[in-house]
């Protein structure tokens, strides 16, 4: 018997990734990506970030027709379509669908002025109670400045969508986004349970500007036959689930509960943690979004098509709310040190890293790294300190001593942010991560285990696996959380070592003091 497959898709600011899923077992048929060096990022001045929508679902169809050539027949039995994508975003259509400029991505600064008067303006309390956040330099303070500096652009605005709407309105012709995807805009209203009209009316955007809005599991549209001609894949499937990359990887880990976590360690390091309850720093130092179970249950799902400022009308509410902290220098200071301290090789130079590492004892003997050397980061308030080196001992500190220290300084800068979201009420029990980038360090692992007192879940998953499993989840094949899961492999489990939590913790507190007296004269 044949079984029914579902696509994935995720659409980052590097790559695009395309994952098939067996329904019938749950495990990957294949995956692909494209392009196969990262995607540009055009930069027309400092601190500006910008990529084509275009040039993301002319990747989309690269990626899926080299998922046709391994996989030919299991693309042709696909029942339905997730996406995940890069959150933030600012892609502007017309009234005839065209795109009026380049997508503002999430790592563009220009719009941090317009949050944050609207911060001020609107009032601190009020802003936090309603949108629990600042308006930041998310998607509507992006608008913002596209409104003061681009008359001509705006006036011809029809339709505001994030980079993974774009990709579903090409797929279905249908303009929508979901709750989860508003709240990263910062355009949804926690009190009122819908969209954020004050934000709307003090920025002077029209809700009209606003896609419809479809639950993050539920038809969103259907494929038309001219996508469908163009990437190969069924007429009339449906895209039936969508989320941002970091929502849907702790959908990917199956992260949907209280007291459960999601990990990531590539270039920058998330964790993100559940609520079922709304909470805020008052500092801003983390972000809480809609995630992406907020208001389901899976017996009562009420498919919702909206347009305007009513709040949704879904009963049976869960509140399901994703708290998301961010370190910014994370892979990317280990990936420094490689080039800049290790010959070049045919490969192996992140184990081999390891490997000395793994002869200095905990806590480097003194050497402490504050792994904050890419740009300002939210946890410190958005300072930009940079990375730190302290306490270098000429006569003793070697080249696998800074290996370990900056290891350990990652994992003491997550736990910092974690101290945050523990006061909102997060609980750190269980943290889940994919075997992959920093995570495949045994250094690393121990470390994390130890520092944040969690027990450590690896699997095999990535983002667009995670999208193809909740486009199965949203079309219905699948009825459950538990059934959508039951493919989902774990690599390995980390416990904390007794023996290391007394050196961790000295190591940790030499560092938190290090860096709380760098921000008192910062």
């Amino acid at each position: 018997m044949e079984h029914p497959s579902f696509l994935g898709l995720d659409v980052g600011s590097s790559s695009i990734k395309a994952s098939l899923l067996d329904g019938a077992t749950g495990s990957s048929i294949a995956s692909a990506s494209s392009p196969k060096t990262e995607m540009d990022i055009q930069a027309p001045q400092p601190g500006w970030a910008e990529q084509h929508p275009d040039t993301w679902w002319g990747h989309v169809r690269i990626a899926i027709q080299e998922l046709k050539g391994k996989a030919p027949e299991a693309l042709a039995r696909l029942q339905a379509i997730g996406i995940s994508y890069q959150m933030h975003g600012l892609v502007l259509l017309d009234r005839k669908g065209k795109v009026l400029r380049n997508a503002i991505i999430w790592c563009d600064s220009r719009a941090v002025p317009y949050g944050e008067r609207a911060f001020r303006e609107l009032g601190e309390t009020f802003c936090l109670k309603h949108f629990l956040n600042s308006p930041g330099n998310f998607t509507a303070a992006k608008l913002a400045w596209v409104k003061e500096h681009e008359d001509e652009t705006f006036n011809a605005l029809h339709t505001i969508l994030l980079p993974g709407d774009y990709i579903a309105y090409r797929l279905t012709g249908e303009l929508t986004t979901t709750p989860s995807g508003l709240s990263e805009m910062i355009l949804w209203d926690y009190e009122q349970d819908g969209i954020a009209r004050a934000l709307l009316d003090y920025f002077g955007f029209p809700p009209s500007i606003l896609p419809t809005i479809h639950p993050t599991f539920s038809i969103q549209g259907k494929v038309t036959p001219e996508a469908a001609r163009e990437l190969g894949i069924p007429s009339g499937i449906p895209v039936s689930y969508r989320a941002g990359d970091q929502p849907n990887n702790a959908f990917s880990l199956g992260v949907l509960e209280p007291g459960e976590l999601a990990a990531t360690a590539g270039t920058s390091g998330v964790v993100y943690g559940i609520l079922d309850h709304p909470a805020y720093d008052p500092r801003s130092r983390v972000n809480t979004f809609v995630h992406v179970n907020h208001n389901l249950q899976l017996n009562q799902r009420i498919p919702v098509h909206h347009k305007g400022p009513e709040s949704l009308g879904i009963a049976s509410r869960q509140s399901r709310l994703g708290v998301l902290l961010c370190v910014n220098g994370t892979g990317i200071l280990y990936r420094w040190l490689k080039q800049n301290t290790l010959e070049k090789t045919e490969g192996g130079e992140y184990e081999r890293m390891n490997f000395l590492a793994s002869k200095v004892p905990i806590g480097s003997e003194g050497l402490l790294v504050h792994p904050y050397g890419n740009g300002a980061e939210r946890t410190l308030g958005n300072r930009n300190i940079g990375a730190l080196i302290s306490n270098l001992n000429f006569n003793l500190h070697r080249r696998e001593h800074l290996y370990r220290a900056s290891q350990e300084g990652i994992v003491f800068a997550l736990q910092y942010g974690l101290e945050i979201m523990q006061s909102m009420g997060i609980q750190v029990e269980t943290v889940k991560a994919g075997y992959t980038n920093m995570f495949l360090s045994p250094i690393f692992r121990a470390a994390f285990a130890a520092v944040t007192g969690a027990r450590v879940l690896l699997y095999e998953t990535d983002g667009a696996e995670g999208a193809a499993r909740g486009a199965a989840v949203g079309c219905g094949y699948y009825h459950s959380f538990e059934e959508a899961f039951k493919g989902l492999k774990q690599k390995a489990e980390e416990t904390a070592d007794t023996a290391a939590l007394a050196p961790y913790k000295e190591a940790y507190t030499a560092w938190r003091t290090k860096l709380e007296e760098v921000l008192r004269t910062a």
